[in-house]
């Protein structure tokens, strides 16, 4: 193998360990391991519960498909990767579904915002 096939080859290994340390950065809870603990992961879903203090600005992460109950409310602030911001009070009791997304969250209200995330898998 010459000097630059050896080099051409070193070089397309580390960019394929970037991508994937990129990639697993982007799991939600792997990005965020003060605020999002699993309580369940299986072939058919993961559980986490998140937890917001007032103030606290999330990394950048990815969400499948998911299905979102509040334990206790807030007002959130989320900023897709593509810029779009957007704002949500949650309210205690509360279901919501929401799609594929990867985003950053904020919390910008007052109170300690806390979610039961569950993400749904593929089959």
């Amino acid at each position: 193998m010459s000097r630059t096939s050896r080099v051409t080859l070193g070089l397309g290994a580390v960019a394929l360990l970037v991508a994937v340390g990129a990639l697993r950065a982007q799991d939600v809870a792997v990005a965020n391991p003060d605020t999002i603990k699993v309580t369940l992961d299986n072939a058919r879903v993961r559980v986490m519960e998140a937890t917001l203090k007032p103030g606290v600005k999330e990394q950048m992460h990815s969400h499948p498909a998911s299905v979102i109950y509040v334990i206790a409310g807030g007002k959130v602030r989320s900023h897709s990767r593509n810029g779009v911001i957007s704002e949500a009070t949650y309210t205690a009791g509360e279901t919501i579904y929401r799609e594929p997304l990867t985003h950053w969250a904020e919390n910008i209200g007052t109170t300690t915002i806390r979610l039961v995330v569950t993400e749904l898998k593929d089959r």
